[in-house]
């Protein structure tokens, strides 16, 4: 268990690090597509290098859809966001170092928190934060699903990041991630104000992933008697 905890840990810390980095660091360069590829690329990479420990969720809202999915127990879920949140604010911490100790310029001028007012109004963002968590955490739970096709889980959850960042950047900066609006926010008291809803709406995000995603994946019952038909007659 310690050993998930820690993956969870650092996996949170280095996406919010260099993710969120990405904007903080070089978003005047990249621009939000630049932004949109270090997020997917990031978790792509990570999805690889710490899935087969913990999962990679480094997201509370992939683990309340695992929960709710019985896919760990409670306490595990509960370790687990513990340690995203925890592993979200040394990130923020770091960044937040870089640009007052460490001459680095802010080029969000936020620290890449989120935020809604310029594009779109509050009801707007809860309800494309929503989304796009549903989104996530529903391509998530059909790629990790027993019947899904081996190998592949990381690359599609590392391309949907990609895209759901490229729709929600212009918006609201893009969360669909708790731990990742909570990090920064703590070093950006400004944004302190708009975080409950980038903490909420992916929560509810994942719990509507959880609802439509039971209505696909296939019981394992009926995986067992669709490889071996004769046991359908028995």
């Amino acid at each position: 268990m310690s050993r998930r905890v820690i993956a969870e840990f650092v996996g949170t810390f280095v996406l919010v690090f260099f993710a969120v980095g990405s904007a903080v660091f070089g978003l005047d360069d990249i621009g939000p597509v630049g932004v949109a590829l270090a997020f997917g690329l990031v978790l792509l990479a990570l999805a690889y290098a710490i899935g087969p420990t913990s999962g990679c969720h480094v997201n509370p809202a992939v683990t309340l859809g695992v929960l709710l999915n019985r896919g760990i127990s409670a306490a595990e879920a509960g370790a687990y966001v513990a340690a995203q949140v925890l592993g979200a604010a040394l990130a923020g911490g770091m960044l937040k170092l870089m640009v007052t100790a460490g001459g680095v310029r802010d080029q969000t001028g936020a620290l890449g928190t989120n935020a809604w007012g310029t594009t779109v109004n509050g009801f707007g963002a809860f309800v494309i934060e929503a989304l796009l968590t549903f989104l996530l955490v529903f391509v998530v739970l059909l790629v990790t699903a027993r019947d899904a096709a081996p190998g592949f889980a990381g690359l599609a959850i590392g391309l949907v990041l990609t895209v759901i960042h490229l729709v929600g950047i212009p918006l609201t900066g893009t969360s669909v991630n708790p731990a990742r609006s909570i990090g920064p926010a703590l070093f950006e008291p400004a944004a302190l104000g708009q975080l409950w809803l980038f903490v909420v709406a992916p929560l509810v995000g994942a719990v509507l992933a959880v609802a439509v995603s039971r209505a696909l994946v296939v019981p394992v019952l009926d995986i067992a008697r669709h490889s071996n038909p004769a046991s359908a007659t028995s």
